[in-house]
Parts: C-alpha cells; sequence; structure tokens
C-alpha cells in the first residue's frame, strides 16, 4: 500500500485493518464484480512482479483491488468461484462506456503454472481465458527462488544442501496433490528448486486444458534487454491499443552470493535435456540457451 512522497508508512495494525476491511466489502459485494480475463501463471522469481507492475499501468489493465495475486487456482480453490469473484473490481468499472473500450482484469499467482491441478481448474472456471507464462534460465531460477524462500523464512538450508534434499522432499507430493484436491504441499509450493525448471511439463499441461494459441510465453532475458518489444507482443496478445508511457523496472529483487562456476556448470548439465525439450516446443532454443 503506497503512502507517497513525504508521508509516514501507515502502522501495520492499521495496514490490516484497512485490507480486512476492504476484503470484506469485495466479499460482500461479490456478485457485482468482475472475473479476470487474462493471467500471469508464473513461473515464480522469473519476473512476474516486474512484468505486473508494468502491465496494470496500462490504461486498458486493471488487477485485484489488494494483492497481484490470489492463489485461488493453487491453494484457494476450496473457497469457490464467488469468493475469488470477490478480490476483482466491479463489472461496471470495467465494460466498455463513452467510447472506452473495455478493461481487461489480469492477476497473477507463480505458483499456478506449477501446481499440478491448476491447468484444468483454470479451464474449468475461466473457459475463455488468456495466460501469460515467464521463464527463465532454469540455473537462475532455483538460485533466486533459493534466496526468496531462505529469506522468507521457508527454507533453513544452504543451496546445495536444499538441492541435494529435493527429490526426498518432494517425493510423492504431487500424485498427493493430483488425488486430493483438498491437500497442501509445503514442500511442494516451497522448496522444488530443480522441479519448477523443468519447464515443458508444465507448458504442455497448460496446453492440454487451454490450448497453444492462449498462452504467450515471456522470457526474462528478454524483458529485461528490451521490455518495450515485449510488452508491446503481450498488448497484441491481449488485443489491447498499444500505449507507450509504460515505465519499466525490476521488483522483487534480492541480493544473493554469484554461484560457483563449478556448480553452475553441473546444473546447466542438468537441465540440457529439459531445456531441449522446450526448445522443440517452443519451435527455437530459449533465450538462455542462444
Amino acid at each position: 500500500m503506497s503512502t507517497g512522497p513525504g508521508r509516514r508508512p501507515l502502522p501495520g495494525s492499521l495496514k490490516q485493518a484497512i485490507c480486512s476491511a476492504s476484503e470484506a466489502f469485495g466479499q460482500a459485494t461479490r456478485e457485482l464484480r468482475s472475473l479476470p480475463t487474462f493471467l500471469i501463471a508464473g513461473g515464480q522469481r522469473c519476473g512476474t512482479t516486474s512484468l505486473f507492475t508494468a502491465l496494470t499501468q496500462h490504461p486498458q489493465i486493471t488487477g485485484p483491488t489488494l494483492h497481484k495475486g490470489v492463489h485461488y487456482f493453487d491453494t484457494g480453490y476450496a473457497h469457490g468461484l464467488d469468493w475469488y469473484r470477490g478480490h476483482f473490481p466491479v463489472r461496471s468499472a470495467t465494460r466498455p462506456r463513452d467510447g472506452r473500450p473495455r478493461i481487461e482484469v489480469c492477476e497473477s499467482s507463480p505458483y499456478y503454472l506449477f501446481h499440478p491441478l491448476c491447468a484444468q481448474r483454470i479451464a474449468h472456471d475461466l473457459p475463455e481465458i488468456k495466460v501469460i507464462v515467464m521463464l527463465r534460465d532454469p540455473v537462475d531460477r532455483a538460485h533466486s527462488a533459493h534466496s526468496h524462500e531462505y529469506a522468507q523464512g521457508y527454507e533453513t538450508e544452504p543451496f546445495e544442501r536444499a538441492l541435494e534434499l529435493e527429490e526426498e522432499r518432494l517425493r510423492g507430493e504431487e500424485e498427493r496433490l493430483r488425488t486430493d484436491p483438498d491437500a497442501h504441499s509445503y514442500a511442494h509450493q516451497h522448496h522444488a528448486y530443480l522441479a519448477r525448471g523443468r519447464y515443458v511439463d508444465q507448458l504442455q499441461r497448460l496446453e492440454k486444458h487451454l490450448g497453444r494459441d492462449r498462452l504467450h510465453i515471456v522470457e526474462s532475458e528478454d524483458f529485461c534487454t528490451d521490455p518495450a518489444a515485449v510488452f508491446s507482443d503481450i498488448e497484441s496478445f491481449l488485443g489491447i491499443a498499444h500505449h507507450k508511457e509504460i515505465r519499466f523496472g525490476r521488483h522483487n529483487t534480492q541480493h544473493r552470493a554469484d554461484l560457483s562456476p563449478d556448480l553452475r556448470a553441473r546444473l546447466n548439465a542438468h537441465f540440457t535435456d529439459h531445456d531441449q525439450r522446450l526448445a522443440d516446443w517452443l519451435g527455437r532454443p530459449p533465450a538462455w540457451r542462444v
């Protein structure tokens, strides 16, 4: 919640009270509210916060009323679609009027790409939805994810030890999530450093349920080097007018120690076959393999 230049930050208790009141009002008026017309489905630590921040500067795009991600299709699905609707603007604010085009509504939850049930849930509840997926060099993504999870208190092991533990931590968790729709998995959500970087399996799952034409892939490396061109392609994908006055920046970044050359080489080797399968799916090598 922005406090504006020269203003003191609001106390945490007041922020929480404001958020709670806003959520209650959203639920009380949820029958009047929109559902998203597109999603940013991840991946985690691939630049989704920066992309969401840029997109919501566009006059034809708005997001949830409070947070960029609602986490409905992954950890909040038991709440139901009406609960989800309560997080978005009222329909009257998004309809075309007085020469203004329709306002597109989005949200961004980075676990949507990796959770095994999200694709079919999204297709069931939002059958016309468009989905943007951000990808990043999986080695850098894994290292960044570990730094993030460690900083948030979800991880206690150093990076190399966490990689050693990953297979054991995740054993059986995807199948448990798939067979029990009410299940949550701490390890699957917070400790999947290598598994989340095996992108093609996750993209094929989305393609199966949504179709290839409703997916748009953005590589973080391209967004960092030429954000305006990437943004223009997204505008075309969404069918909205080009808007020049977008301020691009990097958000939700953290300082972390560099990887040793030996560990980077080993992780690059781990992802070689996965990246080749991704290249076959994309029809070109991913940016980090060029």
